[in-house]
């Protein structure tokens, strides 16, 4: 039986969702690592921090399990012990800052902004890093770098690699059938989003990763990119229609793939 890790976001995720395995909540033989960033993976873990018992800020489980393994740095031990067959990577995450605290690197994610985390003693001080800076791309780009070795150097590297390229849609798909363009959208209260200058970010992304990784397979259905106003987690330029999941299901379901049977 395969056992399918993620590291990146609820596009990949939904795949399992949309094959009818009625994924939201991490399964067995499917690993769901989200809401970091390749240069907070490689960071020391937040000074002080301790995660609450139970989720804070109406956050769901899931949701506080991905942002206390981001503060915590557990997601690259949490990978080596699931000892994946296959490790897909998307990285639509990579749209929120990064915060600096006291030599800790974070995504300033909307689970973090959620969980009233920040008003803890811990990140005082806390620094934003742009995620459209120039300094943010370097410090990415090293971490991909570190993150090449670090699955050559594992058990990791026993996996099958495959990169999910994805971009923010630009048009959504009315219940008429018709499509219009996607706007007004922010990554957290108060900042807009830039569709072009992240789908450009991506690009870049993608390209420096493919050079510095061990072979991977690819999956993307560019033609399928349209935004859903009537997605379950709501209308956003990564929350697709339907047949873009399955779509990339059936490329995934060609790299030996199987969907994970929902007790």
């Amino acid at each position: 039986m395969p056992r399918v890790a993620i590291l990146g976001s609820c596009i990949t995720r939904d795949v399992w969702r949309f094959r009818g395995a009625g994924v939201t909540e991490p399964m067995p033989d499917l690993l769901y690592i989200s809401r970091t960033s390749l240069p907070s993976l490689f960071a020391t873990p937040v000074a002080g921090f301790r995660p609450d018992a139970q989720p804070p800020g109406g956050l769901r489980p899931q949701q506080h399990r991905a942002l206390s393994t981001d503060l915590r740095k557990t997601a690259l031990a949490e990978l080596v012990a699931f000892r994946p067959t296959h490790l897909i990577f998307d990285f639509i995450d990579e749209r929120y800052d990064l915060l600096s605290v006291a030599g800790a690197l974070v995504a300033n994610s909307w689970e973090l902004a959620t969980s009233g985390y920040l008003r803890q003693p811990a990140f005082e001080g806390a620094r934003v890093i742009p995620r459209l800076s120039a300094a943010c791309e370097r410090l990415w780009l090293e971490a991909a770098g570190e993150l090449a070795a670090f699955v050559r150097a594992t058990s990791l590297a026993e996996a099958r690699l495959i990169l999910h390229s994805a971009q923010w849609a630009e048009r959504q798909r009315l219940a008429n059938g018709r499509t219009a363009a996607v706007g007004g959208m922010q990554i957290l209260e108060g900042q807009p989003a830039d569709i072009a200058a992240h789908n450009a970010l991506l690009r870049r992304y993608e390209a420096a990763f493919a050079e510095l990784m061990p072979p991977m397979a690819r999956v993307e259905a560019p033609t399928r990119r349209l935004a859903d106003p009537t997605h379950q987690w709501g209308l956003s330029p990564f929350h697709y229609t339907a047949d873009y999941y399955r779509e990339i299901w059936t490329q995934l379901d060609r790299l030996e793939i199987q969907a994970p049977v929902a007790a």
